[in-house]
């Protein structure tokens, strides 16, 4: 099979745990970019080691960069073209600091033994990140479900006043619960 169209080879290993999923919010946009074979889906991973997951404001999911806390997340990996990066890095609002893409191996679930592949995830920004694990009590989930996908506020649907990184930073910031 010749090459024809899209951008460029799928060099990069993306793991989304959250609304980029399939059946969630923003799965149109790797639907776009598999449509232009800027994007592959892979299968089902999970991480090899744990990692919070949290939910804040706007149903909004974030891995926190803390390995060893929270537990093995379950998500999609996908090969992506550095065209189909820059989308997904300009939705996960990395030029702001909303998010960062930072490396994680994943494993086939029932293959411990089997290739762990090198990917990168969307964590949250080390600004806040951290502090609002502790926020959230150290609860996190192993999953971003269905449920928890209900609960998100597209961008286009939030208050226009106001920026979810500053909205963050005041949670993370404030002193009573």
């Amino acid at each position: 099979m010749g090459g024809g169209g899209g951008g460029g080879a799928l060099a990069n290993h993306i793991f989304v745990y959250g609304t980029l999923k399939r059946n969630h919010p923003n799965h149109f946009l790797l639907e776009d970019l598999i449509s232009k074979n800027d994007a592959v889906y892979v299968g089902q991973r999970t991480t090899r080691l744990s990692y919070p997951l949290v939910t804040g404001l706007y149903g909004i999911p974030y891995l926190i960069n803390q390995s060893g806390s929270g537990q093995r997340i379950r998500g999609e990996l996908y090969s992506v073209s550095k065209r189909g990066l820059a989308r997904l890095d300009e939705l996960e609002g990395i030029k702001v600091e909303h998010y960062e893409r930072l490396p994680v191996e994943v494993v086939e679930e029932e293959e411990e033994s089997n290739g762990v592949v090198l990917a990168e995830a969307y964590f949250a920004h080390r600004r806040f990140g951290e502090r609002f694990w502790e926020k959230k009590g150290k609860l996190g989930m192993c999953e971003f479900g269905v449920n928890d996908g209900v609960l998100y506020v597209r961008p286009r649907d939030r208050p226009r006043f106001s920026s979810v990184i500053d909205e963050i930073e005041a949670f993370v910031s404030s002193t009573n619960d």
